[in-house]
């Protein structure tokens, strides 16, 4: 099918002789039949997710002003040299003998009509432009009918919204009926107007912020890089022709660099404008319609929600789209939830604020807690607050056990702080301990009451071995911080572990407790010591080195025996050993003379009583704190 062309631009009447041609068009489109849609779609298209929106796409950006048109400057010349044009174009048709409703014009025709309607609107010369309309093929009433529903996102005055609603009535009068386009089109305009009032930065700023915004969010999807690139390019030329047309219209109010802020009374010309246009187009707007304009006018907001400001949302600034989604809604759009999770994932919290108030006032279910979970998840932390504050998100559990299991300790500390059930707190512990995120499970086990621990610790201990993973690191972290705050209870607890006969206990798990912390693993320690000082003892009586041991000092016959069993046991530290190293540190003391034993059987006395024999410049000065 052929492609058409439309050119929507300026005239210079706003702006001055001094204005670069390529400033001066206000929108360059690309339009492919029956080929409508959302940008976000492009975007969409990289995963498996399906979404509520149609498979349809925006137009792509077209081609700039031919040189002839720019030779010629039409584009900016006065009103008087704009009629005269319009007569010749009249002529020009009028011989080609397309009159009527099935006339068809060229593509040089409609890029010259194109062009004339656009100075014609933007210099609000009616007459002139409803003179162009009675010239248009269907076509290129449609591409009028864009043109001018645009416009009305930069109307300020009661004449301006009387004449650009007339022409809309005269367009659509005339047979244009592509409104789904110009539904989808405007909503995203309106989106970019409003998200480049959110604070005073020039559009070349805006340029840079949503170029970057949108190659973040394609890094997060998933899919094939040659097509994550293509969508890209089709969905930053869009928003770029968003973004110069909205730089059009600020340099005809008289802002070069900067989009002026809209009062309330032009928002409401503008929406009801908006509305002239839904009540015209009727039933020729489907539910799906509405889906896919609200989906079309969140997508710019999730790309500049880093550059707004605090609060934006109840500005202002806000109103039109607050206004623009409430209608969508209205006449049918059924993806807020939808599009609030969206929101939700991508950090976008001045629009999960908006979307909220929009869903408590068309009383729309939106899921709380699984935006929770999606913010939390991307460690999206203002929008996590404005979720919990404001959308009285509930559901803690979820995603503070997956920012355990993942070790975002941002996030944990942010549920932490914001206040958890002891029980939400011991899970967290569990799967933290059970992913060997030893940081995260450090900061958690002060926070978990020692009754719920004393309670629970055989249960936590079984949960952590049958998802670790293969590492049982957490789960020896746990033991030597002396989870149950009673050495002899968290040994008794891995000792009951090791020799349950439970099938519920991961085997990887006994075995490991068996190896390392049970009272046989302590047995063996002493039978390992005890090996040990009997070969030392042989090694002295019979020995044959030249260098006879037994004249050494005595703290380096120490260092010779028991050094690889200290360095051992600093590298362990915690406040527990393992009941194999403490068998073989018990044993040492004995041999080394350390008196009774008794109330100093655990980890860091019988490691002080070693420390005592060895030589200064061997002992690891921190070991014992």
């Amino acid at each position: 099918m052929e492609e058409e062309m439309l050119y929507v631009e300026g005239t210079s009447m706003c702006m001055g002789d001094g204005v670069n041609s390529e400033d001066s068009y206000c929108a360059e489109m690309e339009i492919e039949e029956n080929e409508i849609g959302s940008p976000k779609n492009e975007i969409q298209r990289l995963t498996s997710e399906k979404g509520e929106g149609s498979n349809v796409v925006f137009s792509r950006e077209g081609p700039l002003v031919s040189k002839e048109s720019r030779r010629c400057g039409v584009y900016r010349c006065g009103a008087k040299k704009l009629k005269s044009h319009v007569v010749v174009i009249e002529s020009e048709i009028g011989n080609k003998e397309n009159i009527g409703h099935d006339r068809k014009l060229t593509k040089q025709d409609r890029i010259d009509l194109g062009r004339l309607f656009q100075g014609a609107v933007s210099s609000h010369d009616w007459e002139l432009a409803e003179s162009l309309i009675l010239l248009a093929d269907p076509q290129t009433l449609n591409d009028t009918l864009c043109i001018t529903l645009d416009s009305i996102w930069f109307l300020s005055t009661q004449q301006e919204l009387h004449g650009i609603t007339g022409l809309i009535k005269k367009i659509i009068a005339n047979g244009a009926y592509d409104f789904t386009r110009a539904a989808l089109r405007t909503s995203f305009l309106a989106s970019c107007v409003s998200a480049c009032q959110s604070r005073t930065m020039s559009l070349a700023d805006t340029v840079t912020v949503m170029a970057q915004r949108l190659h973040e969010r394609l890094q997060e999807c998933n899919g094939d890089e040659v097509l994550k690139a293509e969508a890209g390019a089709k969905v930053q030329k869009f928003t770029e022709w968003a973004l110069k047309c909205i730089g059009f219209h600020s340099r005809c109010q008289g802002n070069r660099e900067r989009v002026s802020h809209n009062s309330a009374i032009e928002i409401q010309l503008q929406l009801s404008a908006f509305k002239t246009f839904l009540d015209l187009a009727g039933n020729q707007l489907t539910g799906k319609d509405f889906t896919e304009a609200f989906d079309a006018a969140c997508f710019p907001l999730t790309l500049f929600s880093s550059s707004f400001d605090p609060g934006w949302a109840s500005g202002i600034s806000a109103t039109a789209i607050q206004g623009l989604l409430g209608m969508l809604v209205e006449g049918g759009a059924d993806n807020v939830n939808q599009c609030f999770l969206e929101a939700s994932r991508f950090g976008s919290t001045e629009l999960v604020r908006i979307l909220l108030q929009i869903a408590q006032r068309n009383s729309l279910d939106v899921d709380v807690d699984l935006a929770l979970g999606f913010a939390s998840h991307y460690c999206k932390i203002g929008t996590m607050e404005c979720l919990v504050e404001e959308g009285n998100a509930i559901a803690f559990l979820g995603p503070l056990m997956r920012a355990a299991e993942r070790g975002c300790m941002q996030v944990l500390q942010w549920f932490v702080n914001r206040g958890c059930r002891d029980m939400e707190l011991c899970l967290a512990l569990t799967a933290a301990t059970s992913s060997s995120q030893v940081d995260v499970a450090a900061y958690l086990l002060p926070h978990v009451p020692q009754h719920v621990l004393a309670a629970l610790s055989i249960e936590i201990l079984k949960a952590a071995g049958e998802r670790s993973g293969g590492s049982l690191d957490g789960v020896a972290f746990l033991l030597r911080s002396d989870f149950l705050g009673d050495p002899a209870a968290s040994y008794a607890v891995a000792d009951t572990i090791a020799r349950s006969d439970d099938e519920a206990v991961a085997p990887e798990l006994r075995a490991f407790l068996q190896e390392h912390w049970s009272e046989a693993a302590f047995l063996d320690g002493l039978r390992q010591g005890e090996e040990h000082y009997m070969n030392l003892v042989r090694i002295l009586n019979w020995g044959g080195s030249p260098m006879c041991i037994r004249d050494l000092p005595g703290p380096l016959k120490v260092a010779i025996a028991y050094l690889p069993l200290y360095r051992e046991c600093v590298a362990a530290g915690g406040s527990l050993f393992s009941q194999r190293l403490r068998g073989q540190l018990v044993e040492a003391v004995r041999r080394l003379g350390g008196g009774s034993l008794e109330g100093v059987s655990q980890g860091k006395e019988l490691l002080a009583i070693l420390e005592h024999h060895l030589p200064p410049f061997l002992v690891n000065t921190h070991s014992i704190g």
